[in-house]
């Protein structure tokens, strides 16, 4: 017998002519925004508008990686929050998340690096975050597989060791937070494309979608790579964003031989092992901007090369399986979490490049109370548009550049 199914959030909400808000982007940020929005500030009557299904997009493409030990002042405690909230949110949605702390492997591979992890270790003590500088023995101790000989193409210096970090079940998630947003009320309508953003005297009005037009005061554009691309067409906006493929694969299964994530910027990659014993890796985006999922034969190449190399004993796993996503990158590499400039209750949540997954909880939790107060967040501030107007640049990574919002 045929069976229709359902979402496991229940069944499918008719979309109505109005609400008080509208997510477009049926990612993590947009879920968890629309969870805090109805759970802690009671603004319930929400939608969210996803062109495909929800987690189609970074939420379903990624190695499911979580840390908090990033470089600058302003991004350390924003991910400290988003980590402390992987427990929490397992409680409160009643949904297991398969959160598993193993700790974060930083590997080092220069007595410079070895310097510039010093810096990022005082950031990140000073912040509360535990952090620390080991050895190349000592890191072989945590990871044996590792290869800490001299005749490898990059010598491992040390690392830097993250305890709270780990993985968490980027999936689960997705329909963790989707089921905790349809308990409080908030509509999901997949298969509904936005496709007009309107305004009258410099205020959002509502938004037009595939199954009719949405009147509203509020707007969050949270869809990943699509953003830039969204906020420029319907609302004339231009972002310093370059949309690039980043792919990842996992290996045939293994016995468990990796019990922390390790990762490698001299390589350019990183592993962890899956619970059902897969090396999931991956590394840095592809060079060229694209809005493309295609995986490339350099990549494969890429990775068999660099993990044979710091874990040999790899050498001969087949992969079995490689996707793509898209990674939304600024050029400092943070994000912009900004409202009400120029629109007053237009809201975007994009940029994330490859460290969306890791932030989504914090994101959404502090986003939710912006539009729920219209007050933006200390956590939020530094995140503004306009830093790149002021030439106020993050450390994360940052590149010089002259960049003016339109108005």
């Amino acid at each position: 017998m045929f069976w229709k199914s359902k979402p496991l959030w229940g069944k499918k909400p008719r979309l109505k002519s109005s609400y008080d808000a509208v997510i477009i982007g049926g990612g993590l940020h947009g879920l968890a925004t629309a969870y805090y929005l109805a759970k802690e500030h009671g603004i319930k009557d929400v939608a969210i508008i996803e062109k495909r299904y929800i987690g189609f997009g970074g939420a379903g493409r990624n190695t499911a990686i979580v840390r908090a030990n990033q470089r600058t002042q302003y991004n350390v405690p924003l991910y400290k929050v988003a980590l402390d909230l992987w427990p929490v949110l397992t409680k409160e949605l009643d949904f297991n998340l398969m959160f598993n702390n193993c700790g974060n492997l930083n590997l080092m591979h220069s007595e410079a690096a070895m310097k510039a992890a010093r810096m990022t270790i005082a950031t990140a003590q000073f912040h509360g975050v535990e952090s620390h500088l080991i050895d190349a023995k000592e890191a072989k101790e945590l990871v044996p597989a590792l290869n800490i000989s001299e005749d490898i193409t990059f010598p491992i210096h040390g690392a830097m060791f993250h305890p709270p970090g780990g993985i968490v079940r980027h999936d689960a998630v997705v329909w963790g937070l989707a089921k905790g947003c349809a308990r409080h009320g908030v509509q999901i309508h997949q298969q509904t494309e936005a496709t007009a953003i309107h305004t009258e005297g410099g205020k959002i009005t509502g938004v037009d979608t595939s199954r009719g037009r949405i009147a509203t005061k509020q707007v969050l554009v949270s869809a990943g790579g699509y953003s830039a691309g969204i906020i420029n067409r319907m609302l004339g906006i231009k972002l310093p964003i370059s949309v690039l493929t980043i792919q990842a694969m996992v290996t045939q299964p293994l016995k468990p031989i990796l019990n922390h994530v390790v990762s490698s910027g001299a390589y350019h990659c990183y592993a962890n092992q899956t619970l059902k014993g897969e090396i999931a890796t991956g590394a840095h985006m592809d060079q060229w901007p694209n809005y493309t999922t295609h995986n490339t034969a350099h990549y494969i190449k890429h990775q068999a090369e660099s993990l044979s190399d710091w874990l040999p004993c790899l050498r001969g796993v087949k992969f079995m399986r490689i996707w793509g996503g898209l990674a939304d990158m600024t050029p400092d590499m943070a994000p912009i979490m900004d409202g009400n400039d120029p629109i007053d209750g237009f809201y975007m949540d994009c940029g994330w490049g490859y460290f969306g997954f890791k932030s989504c909880s914090a994101a959404g939790k502090y986003m939710a109370e912006y539009m729920a107060t219209g007050n933006c967040p200390d956590m939020l501030k530094p995140f503004n548009l306009r830093r790149y107007e002021n030439h106020e640049l993050m450390g994360e990574t940052a590149a010089l550049v002259s960049y003016t919002p339109d108005n």
